[in-house]
């Protein structure tokens, strides 16, 4: 059975575990899974550009934000992580026409120097939740071996079953070991080689 979406990844879970018992616990399994999942991945399917309108030099972070990968001004000059201290040292709220420098607080970005030009960000989305109304997302698509084990993973830990939680976690990283050298030869597979230093 080929797994496809919601309901035969349930399927596949409760034979996969051996447990028949699980479907009322299904969604927290796979709210868990989901979970660990979003804190370690990072592969192309989860980078999303979006604009983030300023205020003062403060902007709301998009709802699906992990984490950054480039952050451009408004003019489209990429600018940099800071830490927050060495950003409020040296700009202060001094206005600028061009950030320098961003740094992310809560859910939130603050620029300085404060400008108000919307910012353009590329970040790593956390995977959309699968559920009965949003039955498949990439990641099912991709690599439904990940999504398998890291809830078989989950029901054995729930089950107090060690040698099942061990297997399956060692399963898991398997298929997502899988997925991120996929990831890197999609990303650089015909990418060349440029050796620094003075060419004879």
């Amino acid at each position: 059975m080929t797994i496809s979406d919601y309901g035969s990844l349930l399927v596949d879970a409760g034979e996969y575990s051996g447990r028949e018992d699980i479907a009322h616990n299904f969604p927290r399994f796979l709210g868990l899974a989901e979970l660990k999942l979003n804190r370690g991945l990072r592969v192309a399917d989860m980078e999303v550009t979006a604009a983030i309108p300023l205020a003062d030099g403060d902007g709301t972070l998009p709802a699906d934000f992990l984490e950054a990968r480039e952050v451009r001004s408004g003019a489209g000059v990429s600018i940099r992580a800071v830490p927050l201290q060495q950003l409020t040292k040296r700009y202060g709220d001094r206005n600028g026409v061009q950030p320098a420098g961003y740094a992310i607080v809560g859910r939130r970005v603050k620029v300085r120097p404060v400008s108000d030009q919307d910012l353009t960000i590329t970040y790593y989305a956390r995977i959309p939740a699968l559920t009965p109304s949003n039955p498949t997302n990439w990641l099912l698509e991709k690599a439904p071996d990940v999504y398998l084990f890291a809830l078989v993973n989950e029901i054995a830990i729930w089950g107090k079953d060690v040698d099942g939680a061990t297997a399956a976690q060692q399963l898991m990283m398997l298929a997502i070991s899988g997925l991120r050298i996929e990831d890197e030869r999609s990303r650089w597979g015909n990418a060349q080689t440029v050796v620094g230093g003075v060419t004879p």
